[in-house]
Formats: C-alpha cells, sequence, structure tokens
C-alpha cells in the first residue's frame, strides 16, 4: 500500500472560522526565543562553536575551540537585548510567548524570574539549541525528557508548548508521545491551528514563522533594516486585518531573538509595527497557550474515517458504486499513492478517474454500458441502483407522460444503435429540457468524439456521487 505522509490539504478550502474572543479579526501572537547560553559551545559539552543566527557573516563551527565572538553576540541577547524587549512589551502591556531552551534558562535566573513576573507563557524550546536532524531517535527521546525535566525544575512549573526548531523527522511524533503539551509549533504549515492525529492521540499544533521572523537579519535574503522588518509585519498584518473583516480569521505569529531584535537599530521597525497594530481595534495579542486554549474549546477534534486510511476492503466498500457497478475502479485506486490530499471527495474523485483514464478503452466502454438508459425499462421497473434513481429523479425523469417516456424510449434505441452504448449525461447539471437538447445533439456526434464526451460525464457523476458521500 503506497501512502504519502505529507498533507497537501490541510483546511482546503472550507477552513473553520477561528472565532477568537471579543470578534477579533486576527490573532497576532509573539514569540520570543530565549537561546543565549544553550547554543553551541564546547564549554556546554559540544563538539564546536556556534555557527547559526548570528551578526557574524559567514560563520562556521570551530571544532574543539571557543568562539569568543560568537559567545559574546548570544551573550548580548541575554544582558542588553532581552531587556531591551522586556520593556517594551511590558510598556505596551502585551504578553509573550518564550520559547526557552532549558539550558539557556537554567543559566539565566533573573531573566527567568522578570518572564514570570510579566505573566509570559515560558514553553520549552528543547534541551539544547542544537540541530536534531541526525540525532538517534533514542537519543531525541531522552533529550526531550530531560528538557521538560529541567525545564520545571528551574521554571517551577512544567513547560505546556514546544517548539525545537531544528528539528528532526521524528520530533513532533516524539515530543506527541509524552502527552503533556498542549500545542506543539514545529511546523510552518498553516494559518491556523489544527490537530494532528499520532496514534490514538490528538495533538494540537499551532504553527510558527520563518518569514515574519527578526531570523532574517542573519540570513540572505533577509531584512538590512529594522525599516524592513517593521514593513513586512504592517504589510502580513493589514492583509490578515482585511481577510478577518469578510470572515476569514487568521492568525499572525511574529518570531523574535534577543540578541537580533534586541539591538537599537532592528528593534525599531518592530515598535512601529506594534503601534500600527494597537492603532486597530478587534485585534487579540495573546500568549500561544490562550491560542491552544481557545482552540480545544472551540475547535475540539472529531476523527472522521479517512479514505487513504481503510483498508482495501473498506476502500472498495464506500466507493465502489461511485463508477456505475465498477468496483474494480475502487480496487485499483487504493494501491495508488493517496494521502490526506485523497482524504475528500476531490482527493478520492481524482484517483478514481486516474484509473478510469488509464483504464483499456475495452475496460471504459464496459463502464459506459454499465449505465443504465435515461427513463428507460430498469427506471420503469424501479430497478436502478439508489444512486441512479435519485441522479434522474433529480431532473423530473421519475414522472414522464406517456408521450416524453415513448420519446426518450426512441432516442435511447437510436443512440445505443449509432454508438454502441447509453446515452450517458450529468442530470444534476441540466433540466429535462437540456438533457433531450443534449440527446438530439450528442446523437449525431462521431463515435469517438462522443466516447469521450461519454467518459467525461461519467466523471462528471462519479464527482457529485462523492459530494453527496462527504457532505
Amino acid at each position: 500500500m503506497k501512502r504519502y505522509a505529507r498533507n497537501m490539504l490541510g483546511y482546503g478550502q472550507n477552513a473553520p472560522h477561528a472565532a477568537w474572543p471579543n470578534q477579533a479579526k486576527v490573532a497576532v501572537q509573539f514569540v520570543l526565543n530565549y537561546e543565549e547560553g544553550g547554543e553551541n559551545c564546547v564549554l556546554h559539552g559540544d563538539a564546536a562553536s556556534e555557527a547559526f543566527l548570528s551578526d557574524i557573516p559567514g560563520a562556521s563551527p570551530w571544532p574543539d575551540k571557543r568562539h569568543w565572538n560568537m559567545e559574546s553576540i548570544y551573550e548580548y541577547g541575554a544582558r542588553a537585548g532581552f531587556w531591551r524587549l522586556h520593556r517594551l512589551f511590558t510598556e505596551a502591556d502585551i504578553p509573550l510567548t518564550i520559547y526557552g531552551v532549558a539550558t539557556a534558562l537554567a543559566r539565566s535566573p533573573e531573566q527567568v524570574q522578570a518572564m514570570k513576573d510579566a505573566n509570559w507563557e515560558i514553553a520549552s524550546h528543547g534541551l539544547k539549541w542544537v540541530d536534531h536532524k541526525d540525532m538517534p531517535e533514542s537519543e531525541e527521546r531522552q533529550a526531550i525528557a530531560e528538557a521538560i525535566r529541567l525545564h520545571t525544575e528551574v521554571v517551577g512549573t512544567a513547560p505546556r508548548g514546544w517548539y525545537t526548531g531544528r528539528c528532526s523527522e521524528n520530533t513532533v511524533r516524539l515530543v506527541g508521545e509524552t502527552r503533556q503539551f498542549d500545542y506543539i509549533s514545529d511546523t510552518y504549515d498553516d494559518d491556523l491551528p489544527y490537530w494532528l492525529e499520532l496514534g490514538d492521540h490528538d495533538q494540537l499544533i499551532i504553527p510558527y514563522t520563518l518569514e515574519a521572523n527578526d531570523m532574517r537579519f542573519a540570513t540572505a535574503p533577509g531584512w538590512v533594516t529594522g525599516e524592513d522588518f517593521g514593513q513586512y509585519l504592517i504589510d502580513a498584518f493589514d492583509t490578515l486585518y482585511a481577510e478577518g473583516q469578510t470572515g476569514r480569521a487568521a492568525m499572525m505569529s511574529v518570531g523574535l531573538h534577543c540578541r537580533l531584535i534586541g539591538r537599537p537599530g532592528k528593534i525599531a521597525g518592530l515598535k512601529r509595527f506594534i503601534q500600527h497594530l494597537q492603532n486597530h481595534p478587534d485585534v487579540w495579542c495573546p500568549r500561544r497557550l490562550e491560542i491552544a486554549e481557545h482552540w480545544a474549546t472551540a475547535h475540539p477534534h472529531s476523527r472522521t474515517e479517512r479514505p487513504s486510511a481503510m483498508s482495501r476492503e473498506r476502500f472498495v466498500e464506500a466507493y465502489g458504486a461511485i463508477f456505475e457497478h465498477s468496483p474494480w475502479i475502487a480496487e485499483r485506486a487504493w494501491s495508488l499513492e493517496l494521502g490526506p490530499a485523497h482524504d475528500c471527495a476531490a482527493g478520492v474523485h481524482n484517483a478514481l478517474c486516474r484509473v478510469f483514464r488509464s483504464a483499456t478503452a475495452k475496460e471504459r466502454l464496459g463502464v459506459l454500458n454499465a449505465h443504465p438508459d435515461l427513463a428507460g425499462k430498469l427506471a420503469a421497473a424501479g430497478e436502478l441502483t439508489e444512486e441512479s434513481t435519485s441522479e434522474q429523479a433529480s431532473a423530473g425523469l421519475d414522472y414522464l407522460s406517456a408521450e416524453e417516456r415513448k420519446l426518450f424510449t426512441r432516442l435511447n434505441s437510436d443512440y445505443v444503435a449509432k454508438h454502441g452504448f447509453p446515452f450517458i449525461i450529468a442530470v444534476r447539471d441540466h433540466t429535462k429540457a437540456t438533457i433531450l437538447e443534449a440527446f438530439n445533439t450528442r446523437i449525431n456526434n462521431a463515435n469517438e468524439r462522443e466516447f469521450s464526451e461519454a467518459c467525461r460525464q461519467v466523471e462528471r457523476i462519479a464527482q457529485f456521487r462523492l459530494q453527496d458521500h462527504f457532505a
């Protein structure tokens, strides 16, 4: 069974209304990453110095050596940048979520106390600010457990949110397995929170951001001035605020780092953005934890049967009748590379149509011949499938006068005699009058053209049936 783990659909066209408190049009959430003292450093038992997210151009790790300049840049974040940001956000009365690296928090007791005094949320940012991509699963599991233990010891309460950042492909699953977190943020894939099914555990995901993020002061392409960063935040906010006025309330995350945005020339743009958003009504600036609590209450998860997770037998049972009397189409479709994107009407329809389109001409002809005549003998005898009965009734073909029935009988007979298969049309797109008009037009088509048109109509009928199934 081929299954594709990535989810390319998400909420699709039907994103839920966020229903933020007090009818807010947008939720703007600020994260301050506290990593200073948790970065790669030989003093921390690491093999080399840090090389990530600093103002040193082209920095690279120094194996077995301290990088004095790199260390001092991180120290600036703790010694000066943090306090500049603390003043800004406490004076603006906007609470922060701290992504706190456990070892960094342990080395910064005064900053931790200031976070707690300001009633900021202190979420976990892992044990150390290091790459996890090559970390064995067992080692990462141990690191997660130690991060939780140390965080609880240092802060006094266990973390309820998690963001690793430099994560592995196993991180979200391993963190979810602890069943300890109200939310995990190691994704960047949506404008709204969503639920992720991890085995029998439903884990709330609150996506984070790498673009509305001051880290781009240290990457290319990135921000050059505080004005660059501030203007980008304003543009993002204005777009989401306008969407919120049309009922599509979303979430905006802003990512900050003490050693980056904490510099005086960079923070000016952030200040202008905060002034801009505070000039707008109906804006909610919560901690990330409040978003999690709101979403769990307003949008609790409900599991539904997912086509991509069905057994072959169940898939055929569910979708074998979508193409008239042709369960082999569903059976072959099950063997395709299905994934979360197929767990909807359009997804299943695409999979079934791929099989139908790649079938031999003889097989497709068999599908055409499996369809009943419109208002024919089977309909009169009440022997149509439930789907066909409903479809023909939608266009009034179940109530025909004797003259109309005679006309349909003649047209059916003439059409089959010429083309070798019944006249097929997606009746939900039509009325009785337009069906007769199409009948009289299409009967004169060349056989090859009509075969293609009949196949297109079969796919359209299947689309309607699946929309009913998923309604």
